[in-house]
């Protein structure tokens, strides 16, 4: 009973450590964006024109679905490279196939071949027990090997509800269905982690999966949905790409993954498991918003703009690894 009693006190201090040392990265990640926000402000005349706003809410919706599916994945302590390329061949089946079946039917198909990526990728993972960043690295490799065999051409979209609808709509006037559908799933994801078995599991698994083995939960099966959801995700983020820009092409998506994974590091995640939130995620997905549409809005050419993410990615890591590294 002492040494149990000793062990429970010994675990308060760290459980401070661990949510004081979070919370002032959150206030700094916070302040840094305000700081930003400010300055860009001070400095553009376009960048709180409601243009501008729609078009960062626009551009949010992929990195941002992007991001659910991978917040999933690292919460559980794993990782999914695929995505890009699961982002390019759901966007060609979704845009491709609308010539030869109705819309609808296309749009399910390209989400199917999200899920069985994802699926794949978790029975190889959770049942095979390979590595998640060799896995999904090959994934990578074999999906965009396969979107070249389906088409070397960019495909282009068709229908008129896919394009004016799903893709250039706005609710009320004003905000963009691809931002809205971004937005609905937000309340579903956080719903889902907290409040299902499921969810509460994979919450549990990226800290000790040992110990919720132990407590009779499936550990393979759960960590196989993580996959299944990223992949879901990811697909989804693929359709409603090629709904906005009206075509896709086999080389959509490449390094979309490293922008997932920023936004989730942002937001609190850590990557091994144990860490981050929903909302925390979404944090990350605004700040990233913003810092592309900055970098974006002051003509810093694309390859600056992938060396200042790695940056952030690297200091996140840096600020949020656990206690014990």
């Amino acid at each position: 009973m002492n040494d149990q009693h000793t062990s429970k006190m010994n675990l308060k201090p760290e459980r401070r450590e661990r949510f004081s040392k979070a919370a002032k990265a959150n206030i700094a990640f916070g302040a840094v964006l305000v700081a930003l926000i400010v300055i860009t402000a001070i400095s553009s005349d376009t960048f709180f024109t409601e243009r501008n706003m729609v078009n960062v809410a626009r551009q949010m919706v992929t990195t941002g679905l992007l991001s659910i599916g991978m917040f999933v994945v690292i919460r559980s302590g794993g990782i999914d490279l695929s995505v890009g390329s699961t982002v390019a061949f759901a966007g060609l089946l979704a845009a491709g196939l609308q010539s030869e079946m109705h819309v609808a039917f296309a749009i399910a198909i390209a989400l199917s071949v999200g899920v069985v990526v994802g699926l794949i990728n978790g029975i190889l993972i959770a049942y095979l027990r390979l590595q998640p960043f060799i896995v999904t690295l090959a994934m990578m490799g074999a999906v965009r090997g396969a979107l070249f065999v389906y088409s070397e051409t960019p495909t282009y979209a068709t229908d008129a509800f896919f394009l004016k609808t799903l893709g250039a709509g706005k609710l009320f006037g004003v905000v963009p269905v691809p931002f809205a559908i971004f937005l609905a799933c937000i309340p579903l994801v956080w719903f889902f982690m907290n409040h299902t078995r499921s969810g509460r599991s994979i919450m549990a698994i990226g800290m000790n999966p040992e110990t919720v083995r132990l407590a009779g939960v499936n550990v393979r099966a759960q960590i196989t949905l993580c996959y299944v959801i990223c992949g879901f995700f990811a697909a989804l983020a693929g359709v409603l790409l090629a709904a906005r820009l009206g075509i896709s092409q086999p080389s959509v998506g490449v390094a979309y993954e490293l922008d997932a994974i920023a936004a989730v590091v942002i937001g609190g995640g850590i990557l091994g498991g144990g860490g981050g939130n929903v909302g925390g995620m979404f944090g990350g997905v605004i700040a990233l918003a913003v810092i592309d549409n900055v970098l974006n809005l002051f003509n810093v050419q694309s390859y600056y703009q992938q060396i200042v993410k790695g940056l952030i990615i690297l200091v996140a890591v840096l600020v949020r690894r656990k206690p014990d590294n």
